[in-house]
């Protein structure tokens, strides 16, 4: 793809304090081709967002090369940023105290759009984010899904050729979320160029053309959802739930609920099953435990998984057998859920 929108060669960031220095990115290569959707995947501090801000032009690399629509980031900077749009979690990209039409209005002076046509931008993406009937409210009492709109509504102004998106639907109820993937397809389909973060399995899977798994700063994995399910062939899940087990209770006890630490005596006597690969569990109410095994040939594993349970005193509420999904393939190459 040497006439692709975006290319990243070798990409290395390095943060140094004091004395010692933290690899964030480490020698990171890919391409995003013409209307792609790419995803880039990653457990929390695998080099995700600090790759995006990099393509952004906000955080100079240590290393490696960026090119946006055969512009060099680090040689033409103003180049670049005016064929991007860029929503980052974390970032306040709109201004709460402003109308939403006020937001548009100032962030298309800021892109020097004529007055006529900042007019007729600023009236098209109000509509097509459905945000026409507030565009006099101020965006302090938007709710997180149309303040995520109206920042997607934003880095639409100037029409760039190429979208970062850094986590879109993060803390989005489900409408809103639906919503928002929906405008990102409709967005790939009239040509704009996606990167996106997410730490939603199923989100990169319905949206994305090819994945990058990074871990530790490392491109671990590069391939279509369907290729990356298919390498795991012969590999399925269990999802069990379990009624009673001693670690439940003390879950409960402690008032924790939610993933377990991935070292405790009942995860490591799971592991130790002959055909296991890796296994995860929730608590998400008292006596109640959600394991997820990831295995080889569950038909031979299952008597002995429920015996190991049922041993400890777990009565074995549901067993459900999946086939590989992405989370698996993540799971098989990094040892760790996403939102770890």
């Amino acid at each position: 793809m040497n006439d692709a929108p975006i290319k990243v060669e070798n990409l290395r960031k390095v943060f140094a304090r004091k004395k010692e220095q933290r690899v964030a990115v480490a020698d990171v290569s890919f391409t995003v081709g013409a209307g792609e959707i790419f995803g880039l995947l990653g457990p929390n501090g695998a080099g995700k967002s600090t790759t995006i801000r990099m393509l952004a032009t906000l955080l100079e690399p240590s290393g490696g090369r960026i090119s946006i629509c055969g512009y060099d980031a680090a040689r033409h900077p103003k180049e670049v940023r005016a064929r991007l749009g860029c929503v980052l979690t974390g970032d306040r990209s709109v201004y709460w105290k402003l109308t939403a039409k006020e937001n548009l209005e100032y962030f298309a002076a800021l892109n020097h759009l004529p007055r006529q046509i900042a007019k007729e931008r600023v009236a098209e993406v109000l509509e097509r984010f459905a945000l026409a009937d507030r565009a006099n409210d101020v965006v302090e009492r938007f709710s997180t899904g149309m303040k995520q709109r109206l920042a997607l509504a934003r880095a639409l102004l100037a029409r760039p050729p190429v979208l970062l998106l850094d986590e879109p639907t993060v803390g989005l109820d489900p409408q809103s979320a639906l919503k928002l993937r929906e405008l990102i397809v409709e967005l790939s389909r009239e040509g704009h160029v996606i990167l996106l973060t997410t730490h939603y399995m199923e989100e990169a899977d319905q949206l994305c053309d090819r994945i990058g798994i990074i871990d530790h700063g490392r491109i671990i994995a590069l391939d279509t959802p369907a290729r990356l399910k298919a390498s795991l062939q012969g590999i399925s899940t269990l999802k069990v739930a379990v009624w009673g087990l001693d670690t439940a209770r003390a879950l409960a006890a402690d008032g924790t609920h939610g993933a377990l630490p991935t070292e405790t005596p009942l995860l490591d006597a799971i592991r130790a099953l002959p055909r296991v690969n890796e296994v995860a569990a929730t608590s998400p109410e008292p006596d109640l435990l959600r394991l997820t095994v990831q295995c080889h040939e569950h038909s031979e594993l299952l008597p002995a998984l429920i015996d190991t349970l049922t041993a400890r005193g777990g009565s074995i509420r549901q067993v459900e057998v999946h086939e590989p999904s992405l989370e698996d393939v993540f799971l098989s190459l990094t040892g760790k859920r996403l939102r770890e």
